[in-house]
């Protein structure tokens, strides 16, 4: 069976991808997250990013659309455009900021790069990618784990 998640990148006229850093892991993401039960994407993506960020958004248009097959996760990405609200924490993000597309947090998921600059780039059609990369979660244990060996050689 497989998990559907809707994402959407929110460019500001500075041309900075708004991101939001995660409560439960040190990992920046794109806002969104996993579409309900009886939802179509672009309401998953509507619902996650008022969740996590505070902001009532419009998708703009449907970036790609990501096979995750090791995680049998389907992912869609959208461009969207604030209609609303105001950046708030939330029970999810901790932080919330716009980065500058040439200096992403080192901690933000190759995939989500991978994503922001597609949404970046202006593809005239919509784009069907099979992502394999590093996941954020993968990440956060690589760093850990490099912390841990730094801390035993001292």
């Amino acid at each position: 069976m497989f998990t559907i998640g809707a994402f959407g990148v929110i460019i500001n006229k500075n041309n900075e991808v708004l991101l939001c850093h995660r409560r439960d892991k040190d990992i920046w993401d794109i806002p969104g997250g996993m579409v309900e039960r009886g939802e179509s994407p672009w309401e998953g993506a509507v619902r996650e990013i008022k969740e996590e960020v505070g902001l009532d958004i419009e998708i703009v248009r449907l970036v790609g659309v990501y096979s995750k097959k090791k995680k049998n996760d389907v992912i869609f990405s959208f461009l969207c455009k604030i209609c609303g609200g105001e950046i708030s924490l939330t029970d999810e993000a901790d932080e919330i900021a716009y980065f500058s597309i040439d200096d992403l947090p080192k901690n933000l998921s190759p995939k989500h790069v991978e994503r922001i600059m597609d949404a970046t780039q202006g593809a005239a059609r919509t784009l069907l990618k099979i992502q394999s990369d590093l996941s954020g979660w993968d990440l956060v244990q690589r760093a850990y784990k490099k912390e841990k060996s730094d801390i035993g050689s001292i």
